[in-house]
């Protein structure tokens, strides 16, 4: 009989701690200028639109994915959005998609080794981690741009 090791931090915690990050991308998106979502870049960065692109094409696709144990090719950009409030609207959608999927798993499935998208076999506490790393990152990013165009992002623990 597999056992589980002492818990850190819950389920609930853990997904309240990622949707707080995803509150703050929320954010950064709806204060970019139209233009610069799409245009604005520093030393070859993506534009901020790519890179939430890239977060939009992991977080509810990934959780559908680990839930259903479909390791479906990962992709990105399939829709054409070009104004950021569709974006808003994705990111919208996509955060209820990542708490109806939430519900679903139990505490055992996060120990579980999973191959995301069929390239990242790793336990799935693993990935949903790199989940929010990698949002991280990129908000970072976005940072990064807006103070470049002279834009005050919100504080980064304002979530």
């Amino acid at each position: 009989m597999k056992t589980l090791e002492a818990q850190v931090i819950s389920s609930e915690d853990l997904l309240k701690h990622w949707q707080g990050h995803r509150a703050l991308t929320r954010r950064l998106i709806e204060i970019f200028p139209e233009k610069d979502f799409f245009e604005f870049s520093i030393g070859g960065m993506r534009p901020f639109s790519k890179l939430v692109d890239e977060l939009l094409a992991i977080g509810g696709p990934a959780m559908k994915g680990i839930v259903n144990r479909d390791a479906q090719p990962y992709t990105e950009g399939t829709e054409k959005l070009i104004f950021k409030a569709q974006y808003l609207e994705k990111w919208d959608e996509a955060t209820a998609e990542i708490n109806k999927y939430w519900e679903e798993l139990s505490i055992e499935d996060f120990n579980e080794t999973f191959n995301l998208f069929g390239q990242y076999e790793f336990p799935i506490i693993q990935n949903i981690l790199y989940f929010i790393d990698n949002e991280v990152h990129h908000r970072g990013q976005g940072y990064v741009y807006l103070r470049a165009l002279n834009i005050e992002p919100p504080f980064f623990w304002e979530r």
